[in-house]
């Protein structure tokens, strides 16, 4: 009977999946596991199941000397030190794929809530009510008609793609290559360079997976490229975007506003973002439907039990 150790705590099914195994798991609901405790779990693991929030880091794998799977409970992997693993002989595993419609439903509430004002309204009739309608009373945008310009077409910016087009809005994209013709028909999205994705659209949307080229592609500099009447969004990773830079152009209104999903500083959120009227931010919560994250689970616990069984993860990272 191998020993697995859970990080912190996940859907019941991962647990039904694992119970053949010695299975112990982090189950403090209050806070994330410490390093501390992290290695205490993994010294005598031999599968490491962890949520992205996880960090994973060389000295945590050194002293998981029995160590066969860091299964990630995540599509990414930035908090997983990849060179380490590989240096031990562990394998890494994501959950790629499963997080696709609920992240681009996500994106498109954030766009529909910032545009049309929708917690700033909600805001406004629990704290102090309204006198009722008015012609030009808390008017915000319209979709129709609007570009939607995507950063990162892959499947999340297609799913967004597919869905803005519903909204009759008008779809352009940049990435470091440019997708087939069948992709682009299927989503309705133009290729263009980064600067007139930035320049041209109405809402910037990024979907782009996190690299160190990428770190603050939004900045002071590109910010200023975008429309006043512009709005950007935020549901891929936080380090692409310069928080404070943000904040400056929200109150300056060098742009409309904004809607984050994710964090440079992750949990931490940049204070001055929490007063604006004109930022909408939600905690991470992309991919935090019932049904992903049961898809999640489940491929998580196959991984770890893949590897058990003497074969490779269903969805190795290396």
């Amino acid at each position: 009977m191998a020993k697995i150790f859970i990080a912190g705590r996940v859907p019941q099914l991962a647990l039904d999946l694992l119970h053949t195994h010695e299975v112990t798991m982090f189950d403090d609901h209050a806070s994330l596991i410490s390093e501390e405790e992290l290695i205490s779990g993994v010294k005598e693991a031999d599968a490491l199941l962890c949520p992205l929030s996880t960090k994973v880091s060389d000295k945590v794998i050194s002293q998981g000397s029995k160590l066969k799977i860091i299964a990630n409970f995540g599509a990414g992997y930035d908090n997983i030190d990849i060179q380490s693993a590989k240096a031990h002989h562990i394998y890494v595993s994501n959950t790629p794929g499963v997080s696709t419609d609920a992240t681009a439903e996500l994106t498109m509430g954030l766009i529909l809530s910032i545009m049309r004002r929708m917690p700033e309204g909600d805001r406004l009739c629990r704290e102090k009510g309204f006198n009722g309608w008015a012609p030009l009373f808390f008017l915000g945008s319209e979709l129709k008609g609007k570009t939607l310009g995507i950063i990162g077409l892959g499947s999340i910016g297609q799913a967004v793609a597919k869905r803005a087009k519903a909204f009759d809005m008008n779809i352009i994209y940049y990435g470091p290559h440019r997708k087939s013709k069948d992709v682009e028909e299927m989503t309705g999205a133009n290729y263009v360079s980064l600067e007139d994705c930035i320049k041209e659209s109405d809402v910037l949307s990024i979907h782009a997976p996190f690299s160190p080229s990428i770190h603050h592609l939004i900045n002071q500099d590109t910010l200023k490229m975008m429309k006043k009447t512009a709005y950007l969004i935020n549901a891929a990773r936080g380090p692409i975007v310069d928080e404070k830079a943000l904040a400056v152009a929200l109150k300056e209104h060098t742009i409309a506003g904004a809607a984050l999903d994710v964090f440079e500083f992750e949990p931490s959120i940049t204070e001055e973002l929490k007063s604006l009227d004109n930022v909408v931010i939600t905690p991470h919560i992309g991919n935090a439907t019932i049904e992903t994250r049961d898809a999640m689970a489940e491929i998580t616990a196959n991984n770890i039990l893949s590897v058990l069984n003497g074969n490779e993860p269903i969805t190795p990272v290396q």
